[in-house]
């Protein structure tokens, strides 16, 4: 059975994972809850610091999500960093014409002494993300892939 300590740092990444599950457009006034004053958010598009920066980035995000969803591949924790792979599946009008999609990544937490969390950075294939959504540069983002993999 797993020490206290190993429950409540797991009970960390359940919270983060369920978060991100309930949130929607009309609830990015809770990020607060979640994230420190002075939060690091990087992903392979942005990096913004600052509650305030992040709260415009996730109003930006949301704005046009229709569907967002993720699930738990694997994670750890060690003292106050976590990582946690995922899959999310979501729908944006941008991308896809609306219809849901799939994307692999993970996120590297680490917390603050006050329990909220300071540095997330999320690492994931853009292309996965973006382009090949998009007809002809996803097609071209395709056969680079396929070329690469046969050299």
């Amino acid at each position: 059975m797993p020490d206290s300590k190993v429950k409540n740092q797991m009970s960390r990444l359940d919270t983060f994972l369920d978060f991100y599950n309930g949130l929607t457009n009309k609830e990015l006034h809770r990020l607060t809850e979640l994230y420190h004053p002075d939060i690091r958010f990087i992903d392979p598009v942005h990096e913004v610091r600052g509650s305030d920066a992040l709260q415009r980035y996730f109003e930006h995000a949301y704005a046009r999500l229709s569907y967002c969803q993720f699930e738990r591949k694997a994670q750890s924790e060690q003292g106050e960093c976590g990582f946690i792979s995922w899959q999310m599946i979501f729908a944006h009008q941008a991308i896809s014409k609306g219809k849901k999609v799939q994307l692999e990544g993970c996120s590297e937490l680490h917390w603050h002494a006050d329990g909220r969390i300071i540095c997330h950075r999320d690492y994931y294939d853009l292309t996965e993300l973006v382009y090949q959504h998009l007809p002809v540069i996803g097609w071209a983002t395709r056969q680079v892939k396929q070329r690469m993999a046969q050299a």
